[in-house]
This record gives structure tokens, C-alpha cells and sequence, in this order.
């Protein structure tokens, strides 16, 4: 189920599916409740240690800068022009540190796994843990997803000498984008998750 999983016996790779689901979500709430930019860096530098412990490999990581490129780019721009400076740093220092350890797990973590430790928690305190469990690894799972769609359609720009073309790089990203979409909806249609 995780086409992004890389297999490895780092302490990364070894921690429990729920410790890491369970500092995935603490980090989401550092990083959502923080705002001072240093600190934010700081989240960000812990996100790079945790690429180096789990001994991910720098063309890995360099991918995962360059998909993220864009949308920071984007939304650097938007936020500075509308808020200033300083809040479009915090709120891109925000976003690449939450993809960043997401992508983080993904890799390091087979989204059953971490479905079935999710379902196991939810399951103590009468929550549907089956839903919630496929909610949380699939949104996981595209965030790698995503990333991946882009750094492959960058590469195909790049490929045909069209990569500054904002158009190159949207139009078959979104097309990619909705194919997935599709595919995975009537996964889940198959597996009977549209019917409850």
C-alpha cells in the first residue's frame, strides 16, 4: 500500500508505527501553535535529524526540497503580500515542517502498520477505529503521494526545456492529481467504504 516505503533498520525504522504516529501529531500542534520563526526552524532542523537517524538518502531528501519548492514558493509570496514578512516565513516554516515529518513516516513506516496501530488506540475508546485508522493512513499516504506526482512532472518539464513554465508544471500535476483521486475512489468504492 505504501509505494513510498523505504526499508531500513535505522532506530527510526524500528520505533513503533503509534510512537511515531503519536510524535507526528504532537508536532502538528508545536508547529500550528508556535510562532516565532526561530523556533519554527528549530521543528524544521529536528525534521532534517530525523531524515539523517533514519539514514534516508540525500537524492531523497532533495526530491522531497524540490516538490516542496513550489507550493512554499507560492505561498511565501501570497502571505508576504498579504500579511508581511515575518507571517509568510512562519507560515512556510510551518508547512515544511509538518510535510516534512510526515513524508518522514511515510517512508520510514508501512502505512498498515500504522492504520493498525491507530485502530488499536481508537478501538479502547469506542471511536470506529476502521474508519478513522483508513482516514489517517490515507492522508499519509498522499502527502508521498503528491510529492511524488511532482517531482516526476518537474522532471518531465525539466525534460522537455519547459521549467520555468508554470503551465508545464500545473496542468499535467493536476491531471496526475485527479487521476489518483480517481483511482483511489474507486478503490474504495470496491472495498465497500462509499456504502456505510
Amino acid at each position: 500500500m505504501n509505494a513510498w516505503y523505504e526499508p531500513g533498520t535505522s532506530l527510526v525504522h524500528r520505533t513503533p508505527a503509534g510512537v511515531k504516529f503519536l510524535a507526528l501529531l504532537v508536532l502538528a500542534v508545536v508547529v500550528l501553535v508556535l510562532r516565532s520563526p526561530a523556533w519554527l526552524g528549530a521543528v524544521c532542523v529536528l525534521a532534517v535529524l530525523g531524515y539523517a537517524v533514519a539514514r534516508v538518502s540525500w537524492g531523497r531528501c532533495l526530491r522531497l526540497l524540490r516538490s516542496l519548492g513550489l507550493l512554499v514558493v507560492v505561498v511565501f509570496a501570497l502571505q508576504w503580500w498579504l500579511l508581511g514578512l515575518e507571517p509568510a516565513v512562519v507560515v512556510c516554516l510551518r508547512i515544511v515542517a509538518a510535510l516534512a515529518a510526515a513524508n518522514l513516516v511515510t517512508i520510514t513506516t508501512r502505512i498498515d502498520d500504522l492504520v493498525d496501530a491507530i485502530e488499536g488506540t481508537l478501538g479502547r475508546f469506542g471511536l470506529p477505529a476502521g474508519r478513522l485508522g483508513l482516514l489517517i493512513g490515507l492522508t499519509l499516504q498522499a502527502v508521498a503521494t503528491l510529492t511524488g506526482i511532482a517531482g516526476e512532472v518537474r522532471e518531465a518539464a525539466k525534460a522537455r526545456g519547459a521549467e520555468r513554465s508554470p503551465v508545464a508544471f500545473t496542468v499535467p500535476f493536476l491531471v496526475r492529481t485527479v487521476r489518483h483521486a480517481d483511482e483511489l475512489g474507486e478503490a474504495l468504492a470496491a472495498r465497500g467504504e462509499g456504502d456505510r
